[in-house]
């Protein structure tokens, strides 16, 4: 894909509401400026990282190059402070070029979110921020392991100590892009005999783990996150352990930011599948005797991603005003309309796609050509599929059984 072949002017951008923008005094330009250079290189390669399953690493060095993988970092302590809304914004900018790279991109900072919210009030993890931030470190994720699969809130390894160390062996059925990572934040059980929900969070260096791989990453789409399992073996201090339990960090920032900004990812691969399709399209028309017979579909592709990108601003409006409000944050309402976004984002943009797809016919079909949309299609089917949308919507509906309805228009 041809990064210009986007149209920014209609695509490119969410609608952030007026603000100053809070990393404008950046030496290398505002991060949306940023993330748009990294796109046109990741564009250049993301048929390559497709077609051979690799990880995208002309994407990920143009990231460091311009310094995004510490944004979110305070400026107290070298980063730029940027917020959740101006990594959504990039995730969408960056989703329209390469999926798998904007993909890795948004996990790395869903990580990077955990750490700077609830790491600050500790001297290992404020060091390890700077460290984010000079050394542009490239942050994975392992949350998913052995029975538990994608049950993030139980997990079967515990934490060993030994005095000040601690030791953890993980068997992680699936650590994207965990052979490429700079370091790898974990879940795990807190201690030999604690509840499998009674979790932390830990930080481990790349100095500090091995990883054996266990499972090979030959799937439909997303091919470039390199999603293999692993089985890792890690040592390190117990002052790598973030100092909230996990239950806090899950519901305050890991899902809220990790459905965001997911959700920056699926609708900039809509936005860009659209935008083939409006372009096929009037291609075709030109000279035509009759309008060309896929218009009803790409009305619906529009209309598929004005309303996704709609239900993204409008949460992440939602979470700026509560970002700092624990309880809310925490509160049953908020979670289910969290939960919920994930769910509603993925179909639709499974949705929009789709349609953009029938709107270019066979042309769309095809895989070598311009219009084609099988890389954007196969890519947005992981949405609803690799943290499933079945398994979501169950436990969501066992938690909505608890809340009473309200009789009555106002709150009291």
């Amino acid at each position: 894909m041809n990064i210009h072949h986007v149209d920014f002017s209609a695509t490119h951008k969410l609608e952030t509401p007026a603000q100053p923008e809070p990393t404008g005094d950046h030496p290398q330009g505002l991060l949306r400026e940023r993330a748009e250079r990294v796109a046109a290189i990741a564009a250049l390669h993301a048929d390559d990282v497709d077609a051979n399953s690799r990880f995208p690493v002309e994407a990920m060095d143009a990231a460091r190059h311009e310094k995004l993988l510490g944004a979110m970092v305070p400026v107290s302590l070298g980063g730029e402070g940027a917020s959740v809304q101006d990594i959504v914004d990039a995730c969408y900018i960056l989703g329209q070029a390469c999926s798998s790279a904007a993909m890795i991109f948004a996990m790395h900072h869903v990580k990077a979110a955990c750490i700077v919210r609830h790491g600050q009030a500790s001297a290992w993890h404020r060091e390890f921020m700077c460290r984010m931030v000079q050394q542009q470190l490239l942050l994975a994720s392992s949350t998913t392991e052995g029975q538990a699969g994608g049950d993030v809130r139980n997990s079967e390894a515990p934490v060993v100590y030994d005095g000040a160390l601690i030791s953890l062996e993980r068997a992680a059925t699936v650590l994207s892009y965990g052979a490429q990572a700079d370091a790898i934040v974990t879940t795990a059980r807190r201690a030999a005999g604690s509840l499998s929900s009674d979790q932390v969070l830990v930080v481990f260096d790349k100095a500090d783990y091995t990883l054996s791989p266990t499972f090979s990453w030959q799937t439909l789409g997303m091919r470039g996150t390199c999603s293999g399992g692993f089985h890792m073996a890690a040592k390190g201090q117990a002052v790598q352990i973030m100092p909230q339990p996990y239950a806090e960090i899950h519901t305050q920032t890991m899902t809220p930011t990790a459905h965001l900004m997911w959700g920056g990812v699926w609708a900039g691969i809509a936005a860009t599948a659209h935008e083939r399709a409006r372009l096929h399209l009037r291609k075709a028309a030109r000279g035509a005797a009759q309008p060309p017979g896929g218009l009803v579909h790409l009305a619906k592709a529009r209309t598929g991603l004005t309303t996704l990108r709609a239900m993204l601003q409008d949460m992440l409006n939602q979470f700026a005003s509560i970002e700092n409000n624990p309880a809310a944050l925490s509160a049953l309402d908020f979670q289910t309309a969290i939960t919920l976004l994930k769910v509603d984002i993925s179909e639709h943009a499974v949705a929009s796609v789709m349609a953009s797809l029938r709107a270019c016919g066979l042309t769309g079909y095809r895989e070598d050509c311009e219009a084609s949309i099988g890389r954007q299609l196969r890519d947005i089917l992981a949405a609803p599929v690799m943290i499933n949308n079945d398994r979501i919507a169950t436990n969501l509906g066992n938690s909505t059984l608890l809340v009473e309805t309200p009789h009555n228009l106002q709150n009291h």
